[in-house]
């Protein structure tokens, strides 16, 4: 399926010194070495570790150590020349787990995903602009066929999940008509699946479903009544969906869907709305606070505190939001998906006040970093988003305040 370029074939048989223990072993002496500072040394360790998983057919360990090498070379030297071997020999190997894994009767979406990401991720490191798009253009056409073989299939999870993808694949390299084609398919599957969601009165899922259709409908109309009509629909099924957690004695999962309540509403620009939503979820969260404080359930404490902020955000009340995201700060002593959670708040607001699309667009790359767990990812892209806008300037510094940061 890929054509193998010339440049790749020439790290094929780099030379190795004969293994004299396990790779195993040599891993762990080779991290080792660097930590005690000897990084030659452990990279040497490293590299021979490298050469046995791949005599032993470990691929994926060998992929990872290759670019563990290539990447401490690259920092050592900011230089692409000496780390450029080992690096293309990584994306080699991730290259043929792919060819491996779409040839498996039921292909791991997530292991798959995971190769691409790190195929593409080398080619970025390099700044090897061609082979970057070259292979961004041919794993969106990969997941798209794959979208369609799983609808042949009937299984929606799965056709979403290959389409979303794809779509991401095609917007990164521009292509216009990819794009489109894939997000008329998720609008219509999405639409299909909260359709379902709404027969079987499973209204958090609707809204879940509504507010992640939004992000398609976007794409094809913009920031416009099309978009506000979806949000505002999931809305209304967080409501819903909040309401039975209410009767139900649920407030955790009361309070949760409520803050996605306004903060569907407040994208919708529906702000009467997403006010009202947001006053009554503030006053509740400040109940949940107390009682899990007297209850001795401090673990509790730092989460509610942090959907406390986000809900004084999204009420434009930002100022007592980031004092509040202080102490959360405080209680759950730094966590970093705080820090990606309050900017995604922050941005949000900027983008429902601004109309404004490209915001909207950034905000899902932040969310898809963070859903791999990848929060210095997620961070690094919401923190350049927060510098970009001179109006954030001042939050921004109120922002590192709260996190213990100084500012000039």
């Amino acid at each position: 399926m890929f054509e193998e370029d010339l440049i790749m074939r020439e790290v094929r048989d780099l030379p190795f010194n004969p293994l004299t223990s396990s790779p195993e072993d040599l891993e762990q002496i080779g991290y080792k070495r660097i930590t005690d500072g000897k990084i030659k040394e452990g990279l040497k360790h490293l590299i021979k570790a490298a050469k046995g998983y791949e005599e032993v057919g470990k691929l994926m360990d060998a992929a990872r150590i290759y670019k563990y090498v290539g990447i401490s070379l690259l920092n050592k030297s900011k230089t692409p020349e000496k780390a450029r071997p080992f690096l293309l020999k990584s994306a080699c190997m991730y290259l043929d787990l792919i060819e491996e894994e779409i040839e498996r009767p039921e292909i791991n979406l997530t292991k798959l995903e995971d190769f691409c990401l790190n195929v593409l991720e080398i080619f970025t490191l390099l700044n090897d602009e061609k082979n970057l798009k070259k292979y961004t253009r041919e794993f969106a056409v990969m997941y798209e066929d794959l979208g369609n073989a799983y609808i042949d299939s009937d299984d929606i999870e799965s056709a979403i999940a290959a389409y979303e993808t794809a779509y991401r694949y095609y917007k990164f390299i521009g292509n216009i008509d990819g794009v489109r084609i894939t997000a008329e398919r998720l609008i219509d599957l999405y639409g299909k699946l909260a359709e379902h969601y709404l027969e079987n009165e499973q209204y958090k899922e609707a809204g879940d479903t509504f507010f992640r259709l939004s992000y398609f409908v976007k794409d094809l109309f913009d920031y416009d009544s099309h978009f506000i009509e979806i949000l505002d629909t999931a809305g209304k099924n967080y409501e819903r969906a909040s309401k039975e957690a209410y009767a139900e004695g649920d407030l955790d999962q009361t309070t949760e869907r409520l803050l996605k309540a306004e903060y569907a509403y407040l994208l919708a620009r529906n702000f009467n709305r997403a006010k009202l939503i947001g006053l009554n979820v503030s006053r509740m969260l400040y109940q949940l606070v107390s009682n899990y404080r007297s209850r001795g359930k401090f673990e509790k404490v730092g989460d509610k505190l942090l959907q406390l902020a986000e809900a004084l955000i999204g009420l434009g009340k930002i100022e007592d939001g980031l004092e509040i995201y202080r102490t959360a700060l405080e209680e759950s002593k730094g966590k970093i998906d705080y820090k990606v959670e309050i900017r995604t708040a922050i941005l949000r607001y900027l983008a429902a006040k601004k109309k404004d699309t490209s915001i909207l667009e950034r905000v899902e790359q932040i969310e898809f970093y963070s859903k791999r767990a990848d929060y210095l990812k997620a961070l690094e892209i919401a923190e350049k988003m927060i510098n970009e806008y001179p109006e954030l300037k001042e939050i921004k510094n109120k922002l590192y305040r709260a996190e213990g940061i100084t500012t000039d």
